[in-house]
């Protein structure tokens, strides 16, 4: 398998004040897709505008990033409710996006959830079956963006919603498909120059390296640098630039027209 097209996506959206949308507006400049914090870990009003305005003047696609209320854990501690109540949330942070959006003369194309809401959904069922019939509901034209090989992909394809699947530059995997959690061993790739040959080399195979076994086969429509990782814009520009290189074109999945589909085996290998 040899992938010639791909989308790159970065978490957006993040921070507020004048440095951080400086940030940002260079990683418009370069990535093909917007993952944009709305209220829940990250975002404001302002913030959110901002980033739509500058993510549509670029060309890019925009998409929202709900996650847990939890500013102080940046979101990725899983905050305990019931199923209803984590629909609930996911709506009001999805909702806030599209109106402000509006208000910028954009559209939010996808939903992908971030940190721990993402991770929790990605191992159960039952989680991702709520937010992808959550998407669902608020439009369903929305696409779900979600990590290659996890339940969420299960989700969407049962609840025949559109789904693009995402691997990550700058994250570690485990055997079973997971990201490896952030704070042990391997969670992070911090050298643009291992980062951008990873990808190049899973694109030709179709196969991930893990920190815990031999590669495993995943899909990609898509792959993510995160916005708050120290020296991200220098990432995303290497890989983009790496991967231009080796002949593959950096297109937005909404572009595309790849959504998944029908498969019983969500780490099937995109077809290219």
């Amino acid at each position: 398998m040899t992938v010639r097209r791909i989308d790159l996506n970065a978490d957006l959206g993040e921070d507020v004040g004048p440095g951080a949308m400086a940030g940002d507006a260079a990683i418009l400049q370069i990535v093909s897709s917007a993952n944009v914090a709305c209220g829940g870990h990250a975002g404001d009003s302002e913030t959110m505008f901002k980033t739509v305005s500058l993510a549509a003047a670029e060309g890019v696609q925009v998409g929202a990033h709900p996650g847990y209320v939890d500013r102080e854990g940046f979101g990725r501690r899983v905050i305990p409710m019931s199923l209803d109540e984590l629909g609930r949330m996911i709506a009001a942070q999805v909702g806030s996006l599209q109106a402000i959006a509006a208000l910028a003369g954009a559209q939010v194309s996808y939903v992908k959830a971030h940190g721990a809401l993402a991770n929790l959904a990605a191992r159960e069922r039952e989680v991702a079956d709520r937010l992808v019939s959550t998407v669902r509901q608020i439009d369903p034209e929305l696409a779900v963006l979600a990590i290659s090989g996890t339940q969420i992909e299960r989700a969407a394809r049962a609840l025949d919603v559109p789904v693009f699947s995402e691997v990550f530059a700058d994250r570690g995997y485990l055997a079973n498909g997971q990201l490896v959690p952030r704070g042990e061993d391997g969670d992070l790739i911090h050298d643009p120059g291992v980062a951008v040959e990873r990808m190049r080399a899973f694109l030709e195979s179709g196969h991930m390296p893990v920190v815990d076994g031999d590669p495993i086969p995943l899909q990609a429509h898509s792959i993510c640098v995160h916005g708050d990782t120290p020296g991200a814009v220098e990432l995303a520009r290497q890989l983009r630039t790496g991967l231009e290189r080796a002949g593959v074109e950096v297109v937005g999945f909404g572009d595309d027209a790849r959504a998944s589909g029908g498969s019983d085996d969500p780490r099937v290998p995109a077809v290219e």
